[in-house]
């Protein structure tokens, strides 16, 4: 008990023992916190051998709990991390430019970007359509729009766009090239692409193209209708021929167009040509068996024959049977030579006429605003749907997917080029060194390369006075994989090393007692030996100048020179032993 009581009364015993030991040997019903007789203790023995055994008992049982809690955090970091939350993507908004009759949202039903990006369609026409523009904030768009007699007003950013309306028609008075300069300005990708729509914004302007390809191709592969442009009216004088077809303006769907049969008539439609204050084209009258038209959306082609049957010169106006024919080569040729216009055409459709006399003429090509026709009208909008969704997923890439391009056991660094047999390095999966620098690590082959300044890199000396880094001029780090390992018997070195430029050997001998030999450098690396205790400061003087005499060494021309330096080193090596 007094043996108890001296150790509580020392300060340094009390501080040392850990939390709540005090409060449990200070307690009034503790055998060691008051005064007992002798008759009491020998009455009560084993509570006195309780306070005898508790103390250091219970300090052990700590200190092994908190060993066991020290032997167990490292462990607990080490665990892998639990299934984190998925990130959920925010839905990529697609703008369907078209009129009220189609329904696109049913033909994205269940369609994801890549697979894991919801796809939110919002509809409307070009007249419920307003937007603004900006240089880094991309494209807002306001649309109001008539649902179920209700008018519903949004706001949002669209992130692809469907066209399948014309942006401008002369007929209907409808010009929105303003929305689709604005979405151009806004960077939005399209099908078709928002440059090609605007192009498509004249007839004669894509007819040039046809031309082009005409004079490409030629008449045999390309059978184009001749046309005449005018500006206005006052070069339409006359007509070579009649009857002819008199196209005023850019108008869709058979309006604009007129059936001229003699010249009193052209005279009188110049005079509306005059009024109407556009352009117009002139082309030969061909007097047509059957219409061909022939239609790409992505990959798939379709071509179709459609015959008049109520006798009108216009084929699409009034009635006409349709059948889908089979897709020739011929054919293909057109539409595919037409699709590669404005840089490329995802949806196109070209359109020809047979005439009676067995020849056919391509008169026109049309882009993603054109009609579907035929039986197969619900494929070919899921065609065109499938289409939106893969380039969606080619252009739309969502963020954190991306792999990073760097390997884990890959340098940060790049490493040095050399030419000549070094460039053998990089292709057989062996990084080259750099050039060295003043303090800075150096690799070996044998090492594998980890980021440049990393503590893995050095190794300490057998002594353990400072870290050591492989010399600079080591052959193993200048040496390619095939060339022949120097040894200390050896006299020179090989013709590999002697013709690189980025050799590490001075044309010049070096000072005495400041570095050790190639071939000692060579087979030190290769198998460690304990070295000579004045190694130590000799390598350290190497490690010192090797900037100053890196930069001082030039490419070796003769191999007389690097044999008489390799002398004079071992030369001055062996005196230093000898000392």
């Amino acid at each position: 008990m007094n043996f108890l009581r001296r150790r509580l009364s020392d300060s340094s015993f009390v501080a040392n023992l850990p939390n709540g030991y005090m409060t449990d040997l200070q307690r009034p019903d503790s055998s060691t916190s008051s005064p007992a007789s002798p008759a009491m203790e020998r009455r009560h023995p084993q509570p006195l051998a309780a306070s005898f055994s508790s103390p250091g008992s219970s300090l052990f049982s700590s200190f092994s709990s908190a060993m066991k809690q020290t032997s167990q955090a490292p462990s607990g970091l080490m665990e892998p991390p639990g299934p984190s939350a998925p990130i959920v993507q925010r839905p990529r908004i697609l703008l369907v430019i078209d009129d009220a009759h189609t329904d696109w949202t049913k033909y994205f039903h269940g369609k994801k970007v890549n697979g894991e990006i919801e796809i939110r369609v919002e509809q409307a026409e070009f007249s419920e359509l307003n937007l603004a523009a900006y240089v880094t904030g991309g494209c807002m768009v306001d649309m109001q729009v008539m649902r179920n007699g209700t008018k519903v007003v949004r706001s949002f950013k669209p992130d692809f766009i469907l066209v399948r309306q014309h942006a401008y028609s002369m007929a209907l008075g409808e010009d929105y090239r303003s929305l689709v300069i604005g979405l151009q300005y806004g960077g939005l990708p399209a099908v078709n692409s928002l440059y090609s729509v605007y192009n498509f914004c004249s007839k004669p302007w894509v007819f040039s193209q046809l031309i082009k390809i005409f004079h490409s191709l030629g008449p045999e592969k390309f059978p184009l209708v001749e046309q005449t442009f005018f500006p206005n009216h006052k070069p339409m004088l006359t007509a070579p021929h009649f009857p002819v077809v008199v196209k005023l303006g850019h108008a869709h769907a058979g309006m604009g167009k007129i059936k001229v049969e003699n010249q009193h008539d052209y005279q009188d439609i110049t005079s509306m040509v005059a009024m109407a204050k556009t352009y117009a084209t002139t082309e030969a009258f061909i007097d047509s068996k059957y219409d061909i038209r022939i239609q790409k959306i992505g990959s798939n082609y379709k071509a179709y024959m459609r015959t008049s049957i109520s006798g009108n010169w216009k084929a699409n106006t009034g009635s006409a049977m349709l059948e889908q024919v089979a897709m020739t080569e011929r054919y293909r040729l057109w539409v595919d030579s037409c699709s590669e216009m404005f840089g490329g055409l995802d949806i196109c459709a070209v359109k020809a006429v047979h005439s009676k006399d067995g020849r056919d003429y391509i008169i026109e090509v049309m882009d993603s605003s054109m009609p579907l026709i035929g039986e197969h009208v619900e494929e070919d909008r899921q065609l065109m749907a499938d289409l939106v969704i893969s380039k969606m997923s080619q252009l739309l890439i969502p963020g954190g997917t991306v792999p990073s391009p760097l390997r884990p056991w890959a340098p940060q660094s790049k490493p040095a080029k050399s030419p000549g047999p070094a460039h053998m390095g990089p292709l057989l999966g062996q990084p080259q060194p750099r050039p060295p620098t003043q303090g800075g690590p150096r690799q070996t082959p044998t090492q594998q390369p980890v980021r440049s300044g990393s503590p893995s890199q050095q190794r300490l000396s057998p002594q353990g006075q400072q870290p050591l880094s492989p010399p600079s001029g080591s052959p193993q780090q200048q040496r390619s994989p095939g060339s022949p390992q120097l040894s200390r018997a050896s006299s020179g070195t090989s013709p590999n090393q002697a013709s690189k430029p980025g050799a590490p050997l001075a044309s010049q001998p070096r000072p005495p007692v400041q570095g050790r030999s190639v071939s000692q450098q060579g087979e030190e690396s290769k198998k460690p030996a304990p070295p000579h205790p004045h190694l130590n400061k000799s390598q350290s003087l190497t490690n010192s100048l090797s900037t100053s005499d890196a930069s001082q060494r030039g490419t070796p021309s003769e191999d007389e020179a690097k044999a008489e330096t390799i002398r004079n080193l071992r030369k001055s090596f062996a005196s230093l032993f000898s000392d």
